[in-house]
């Protein structure tokens, strides 16, 4: 797939992030868009920036959809049918995805099933319902966002990240498989497996929305001494010293830092768009993620030693100078 010129793309969790600038970058190049997002209000901001994009008058559509809800997926590939008049798609991305369930053992059980049910079923319903679609192209092209803690399972040096990460291999592991799978029985698609490192989104900030949590400016007490208690566990020491007033500021900041700081998402969507371009089967977003690449290759059973993030760290700031 050289061009996206009048082609047709499907992309989930389109509201922010990735797949807002994912959705804008298509447009731009004369692609025919088809979105959803379980978040209303982010899906009808990224369609209105579309059309202000959209210097071709290729076709916008949008859909609020739950991936997880094969129910509600359906109705989105027929959302998608009627509004661009087609039985067919060129380019299906699976962008969706929330944090949380970070503890297979302290999380609690529902948190877990809906973070992982998200990251990976949404990624399996969604494929399935839309491939017949996708098979019906003269070439076609399946991009699945998993991520470098489908590397790594860890989040930094001491939190788990258990629901996420084992939802991230599942969805590496079923994006290699299809490769075999796609060469003998589709030989007219492609796939690549996306794993992005830190890369500037409000994941954070959709992800306690989604879960039913409060934002941090309204965090109730108890939620107060769980951030208190996971950034200790974190290594961060003044948490006990803070007031809840400093507590809930943090909280804010750090979805700020998660909103501003890493990798552009305008950038990731660029190499993302040009691996699909180049028909590349494994996109690494980020010198850290190529960086925990390396390493982890090189010595896979010191992969969760204590000392691996700070090599980690040394290693990418190497790549980035």
């Amino acid at each position: 797939m050289q061009d996206f010129n009048g082609k047709i793309a499907v992309i989930t969790g389109a509201g922010t992030g990735i797949g807002r600038a994912l959705a804008r970058q298509l447009v731009q190049q004369g692609c025919h868009v088809a979105i959803c997002d379980v978040i209303e209000s982010n899906l009808n901001k990224t369609i209105e920036l579309c059309h202000a994009d959209n210097p071709k008058e290729v076709l916008v559509s949008g859909s609020v959809c739950d991936v997880a809800d094969e129910t509600q997926v359906i109705k989105f590939r027929q959302d998608v049918q009627k509004n661009h008049s087609t039985e067919h798609i060129n380019l299906l991305i699976n962008n969706a995805g929330i944090n949380g369930g970070g503890s297979f053992i302290n999380s609690p059980r529902q948190e877990w099933e809906r973070t992982f049910n998200i990251c990976w079923s949404g990624v399996y319903l969604v494929t399935r319902t839309f491939l017949p679609l996708l098979m019906n192209s003269s070439t076609g092209h399946l991009v699945n966002m998993s991520s470098a803690n489908a590397l790594r399972a860890v989040l930094g040096a001491q939190l788990p990240h258990t629901a996420y990460s084992t939802a991230k291999f599942a969805v590496k592991g079923f994006s290699e498989a299809l490769i075999h799978d796609f060469r003998f029985n589709a030989p007219h698609l492609s796939v690549s497996v996306v794993m992005p490192g830190h890369t500037g989104t409000d994941i954070l900030s959709n992800s306690l929305q989604i879960l039913g949590h409060n934002q941090p400016q309204n965090w109730t007490i108890e939620e107060v001494n769980e951030a208190r208690v996971r950034w200790a566990i974190a290594g961060r020491d003044d948490t006990q010293a803070m007031s809840d007033a400093q507590i809930r500021a943090a909280g804010e900041q750090e979805i700020d830092n998660m909103r501003t700081m890493g990798l552009p998402a305008a950038q990731a969507a660029n190499t993302i768009l040009n691996g699909v371009k180049n028909n590349t089967w494994r996109i690494l977003i980020g010198a850290d993620t190529q960086s925990l690449d390396e390493l982890v290759r090189a010595s896979p059973e010191t992969a969760y030693d204590p000392d691996f993030v700070g090599r980690w760290r040394e290693a990418s700031a190497a790549r980035n100078s």
